[in-house]
């Protein structure tokens, strides 16, 4: 029997099934850049997020009829909040940007309203680029680079802010414990690095010469890398995503004591292809 109904208005949940929970962890919905976005996949993706959430949080709060709500509610968002924003440093007391990921954010924070209204302590885990050992994006790029065809994204100016699994499980845990944080706060490593970076270091990690590169000769900055064209063509509006900056900083994190296993891309990207 399913727990919860993301299509009912409370959620569709069973008191007697969520009896002795004493947290809930949503991380549902769509993959943000598994498909090109057309219109049908952009309200997918909006949908899986915003409509789960609001009824997921809708149903919590009605469960409190039974004295069994429980007493935190941690979902899943993301640093798209923040648009693009440069070179800029920015941390969670910064407003939301423009952009279709900034929008779906703000309204995706927005949807676990019922859960805060009722007293749960809610949580917005605004997550980087996760590093993991398989699947997610290192699934996707890693026969790529491991082909010899690894170069950066445009100009490769752009900031990538990340956060190794490891980091992302272990900040998730930190923060069902600490019963004084609510709101967002960035999952993301103190040190973002550009997407040129990020491409030298996990070419040097796989062993890889990047493309136009010789073995041993680290590409140069005026080398080229993907043309924004081509990412467009192939990609569609997503490469805009892609091409965008955005250096975010955790802030509530680093401020509440959370220690960081990986704080450098290549120590993480070691782990992550260990």
């Amino acid at each position: 029997m399913s727990v919860w109904d993301p299509d009912a208005a409370d959620g569709g949940l069973d008191p007697q099934a969520l009896a002795a929970v004493d947290a809930v962890v949503h991380l549902a919905g769509a993959g943000i850049a598994d498909k090109r976005w057309t219109a049908a996949r952009k309200a997918e993706i909006r949908g899986s997020r915003i409509r789960g959430t609001r009824a997921l949080a809708t149903g919590l709060a009605r469960l409190g009829e039974q004295g069994q709500r429980p007493a935190v509610l941690l979902c899943a968002s993301a640093i798209g909040w923040y648009g693009d924003t440069g070179g800029r440093d920015v941390d969670e007391t910064t407003p939301a940007g423009s952009g279709f990921l900034a929008e779906l954010v703000r309204d995706w924070e927005a949807a676990a309203q019922p859960a805060r209204d009722a007293g749960i302590r809610t949580v917005h885990v605004r997550s980087g680029l996760v590093l993991a050992p398989s699947g997610g994006t290192l699934g996707k790029l890693v026969p790529v680079f491991k082909a010899g065809l690894g170069a950066r994204l445009g100009p490769g100016t752009q900031y990538m802010s990340w956060i190794s699994l490891a980091d992302e499980v272990g900040a998730i845990r930190f923060l069902l414990a600490r019963t004084g944080i609510s709101g967002p706060v960035n999952l993301t490593s103190p040190a973002p690095v550009t997407n040129a970076a990020f491409t030298a270091a996990l070419n040097d990690a796989l062993g890889q010469p990047a493309l136009l590169r010789l073995p041993g000769v680290r590409i140069p900055s005026w080398a080229p890398g993907v043309p924004e064209p081509v990412l467009r063509l192939v990609l569609g509006e997503v490469a805009s995503e892609l091409l965008s900056s955005a250096r975010v900083l955790p802030r509530r994190l680093l401020d509440s004591g959370y220690a960081f296993q990986h704080t450098g891309i290549a120590a993480a990207l070691s782990w992550a292809l260990a």
